[in-house]
């Protein structure tokens, strides 16, 4: 199968689905990684620019650990927005792409800007998608698939319809989310705040849910064509 997951930020997937991802690989799916953001706000002291280029080989280097193919840099931070055309456009000719059998992306209901504009352009954008007569710059028509919704942040206000044990995927997880050191080093210098550890912890809490060690949580998109009865996750 052909697997793509869409976020905002570099990070975010590392976050929210690597494990998953992961696990997608090991089973022989083609995997692709876009975050739409370049992530150039996301640090008090390096100068957006430089930032730019940082965070997008910290995301190429988290890739490779898992033999993913990493795209993107569409916008800069706080600079998605949801109701535009030229935007979703962007986003559909990720999709055709990746030609993807399901996505995996953020929570309508997440917690800042970035993440729930992502949302709603990747819903659009999975329909615009599949209709061949509307023209972007990448040809072909994509599948019309099922969206799954990735954990926000800590999991505030999220219940998962499905789970991913991902015990074996976790150290990888990490690592993986080590390679964001502009985030992480900075968080726990200057914030106090141990990054990998929260998300550990999150893994773990999902793993109480669905009897597994470690686990991620996702929630199918629930309209019309986009369910399925099949197992997509791994």
């Amino acid at each position: 199968m052909n697997v793509l997951a869409i976020s905002a930020h570099p990070d975010d997937v590392e976050i929210a689905c690597s494990g998953t991802l992961a696990k997608c690989v090991k089973r022989g799916d083609r995997v692709v990684v876009c975050h739409l953001s370049t992530g150039n706000l996301g640090h008090v002291i390096i100068p957006p620019d430089e930032l730019t280029k940082i965070r997008a080989a910290e995301a190429e280097r988290a890739g490779k650990m898992a033999g993913i193919e990493v795209i993107g840099g569409m916008f800069d931070d706080i600079d998605i927005y949801d109701n535009n055309k030229a935007a979703r456009d962007k986003v559909i000719d990720v999709i055709r792409y990746a030609n993807p059998d399901f996505i995996i992306t953020h929570n309508p209901d997440d917690y800042m800007p970035d993440h729930t504009a992502v949302s709603r352009l990747v819903f659009d954008a999975s329909f615009g998608a599949t209709i061949p007569n509307y023209k972007t710059k990448q040809s072909g028509v994509a599948k019309l698939v099922p969206i799954y919704y990735m954990d926000p942040l800590a999991g505030v206000n999220f219940q998962p319809t499905e789970y991913v044990d991902i015990t074996e995927e976790i150290d990888l997880k990490i690592r993986m989310l080590e390679c964001h050191e502009s985030q992480l080093v900075w968080m726990r210098e200057h914030d106090g705040i141990d990054f990998a550890d929260m998300v550990r912890t999150c893994s773990r809490y999902r793993g109480y849910q669905c009897g597994a060690d470690y686990a991620e949580g996702f929630r199918l998109c629930q309209v019309y064509l986009k369910g399925t009865t099949k197992r997509l996750l791994p």
